[in-house]
């Protein structure tokens, strides 16, 4: 039997709006709503169940591998927003993507200022 991540719990002040924005991000199927979670579902059977908050939400980091057109119709969608976007984790790299190992990659942070990147190439994959 293979080991394979299922879900992850992401807290969020608005959980819905929270899981909205991903979703519609991405390019991703409406939130589906499980109990207190509004799951969004990525194409790998993994789901990120959003669940409401009023204490302080602990910043997370998720990335996400995609192709080289997803990676544009995403980027695409960044930019129509506004949304303020890096090459880099730390943001030191305003309005710039990265190369890293052959492929492009992009940072930029969702409602609550989780960490959320788009990748091509895994890491440690290229030259």
């Amino acid at each position: 039997m293979s080991i394979d991540l299922n879900h992850t719990i992401v807290h969020a002040r608005d959980s819905l709006a929270s899981a909205n924005f991903l979703a519609e991000i991405l390019g991703l199927k409406a939130p589906v709503r499980f109990g207190p979670f509004h799951a969004v579902a990525l194409d790998n059977g993994v789901t990120l169940d959003f669940i409401q908050t009023d204490k302080v939400v602990l910043i997370e980091h998720y990335a996400f591998l995609v192709s080289e057109e997803e990676f544009d119709r995403i980027f695409g969608r960044i930019r129509e927003r506004g949304l303020p976007y890096w090459a880099d984790p730390a943001h030191q790299q305003p309005d710039r993507i990265n190369r890293h190992d052959g492929g492009r990659g992009v940072y930029w942070n969702d409602l609550d200022g989780h960490y959320l990147e788009i990748i091509t190439r895994p890491y440690g994959s290229g030259s």
